[in-house]
């Protein structure tokens, strides 16, 4: 019973995979930042990643030579560090998740934290894949996680090992049942918490954080009891709370992802505030559809705005 109630509330792969749709068609192509030759850049996410930057997407600062090189073989040779970790995230950029994982999965034996969450990364997009199987994913997902660790271990002052951390860490849970969901919550809060705090730019993590309270603020009152029978001290939140996240990722990158507009929509409904609900699910069905997410974005403010 406890279980059944719950599910909807704690399944992190719900509220950690805001951008992955059934198909790699079903997200196109979701941007987001990521870091190379020392600045921030527009890049584009393929299927299973967990950075919400909708948009067009948008070629990296590689080199013309680079480019065709990523063209011309599937597996890419790099002399360096940095040449493979840039041509690393324009594979990302270009949604090609095998050619990345393979890329990557050369230095899994790295020290460098900086390989190794992007190796979780791309294993984790490679296990929400449609065509991998479920045995498969599984293994990627474990094989992801501990990626994800060893990098925190490297290297704990990296916020992105954070958040990977995190975002791994609540894809165990699908594996590991209801209760130990719920136990992750913390963590996985407190590891999206110190991404923040250590890249306060980071408007991923601040969204997802947001979806965080949101889901729990949600929870009834006879479902809160139903935790607190797992738990003495389940987790818990309000929708201010959520509220605050929100708003400070469309701060971080305005208008950066539908599923952020939605959500203030859907908070401000919460809060009872009808002018501003209006506002922003207004902005999520007149938000570019670009995506099969945005789609469903658009259709959900939709049917919220004839509500109000």
């Amino acid at each position: 019973m406890a279980g059944k109630v719950l599910m909807r509330f704690v399944n992190y792969r719900t509220l950690l995979e805001l951008t992955v749709g059934a198909k790699r068609g079903g997200i196109g192509r979701t941007s987001r930042f990521f870091w190379t030759r020392g600045r921030w850049t527009a890049g584009a996410l393929g299927s299973g990643g967990a950075a919400f930057l909708v948009g067009l997407p948008v070629l990296s600062g590689l080199s013309y030579q680079a480019f065709r090189k990523v063209q011309s073989s599937a597996v890419v040779c790099a002399l360096d560090k940095e040449e493979v970790l840039e041509q690393a995230d324009y594979l990302y950029s270009c949604a090609e998740t095998e050619k990345l994982y393979q890329l990557l999965l050369q230095h899994q034996d790295s020290e460098d934290a900086e390989f190794l969450w992007r190796l979780a990364r791309a294993s984790r997009d490679l296990s929400v894949l449609p065509s991998t199987d479920a045995g498969r994913k599984k293994q990627l997902t474990f094989e992801a996680f501990e990626y994800a660790k060893r990098a925190l271990e490297r290297d704990d002052k990296c916020f992105a090992a954070h958040k990977w951390y995190a975002i791994c860490l609540s894809d165990t849970g699908e594996f590991l049942g209801i209760k130990v969901k719920i136990g992750n919550s913390y963590i996985i809060r407190e590891h999206l918490e110190r991404s923040v705090e250590l890249n306060p730019k980071d408007a991923t993590s601040l969204h997802i954080l947001g979806y965080w309270c949101f889901a729990f603020a949600e929870l009834p009152w006879y479902q809160r009891k139903v935790a607190a029978v797992i738990f003495s001290k389940p987790p818990t939140s309000t929708f201010e709370e959520a509220l605050e996240f929100f708003l400070k990722a469309e701060q971080v990158d305005p208008n950066f992802y539908s599923k952020n507009l939605l959500m203030l929509g859907k908070t401000y409904m919460a809060m009872k505030d009808k002018e501003k609900a209006l506002l922003w699910l207004t902005k999520a069905k007149e938000y570019p559809a670009h995506t099969l997410e945005d789609k469903e974005v658009h259709k959900e403010a939709l049917e919220l705005l004839n509500q109000l």
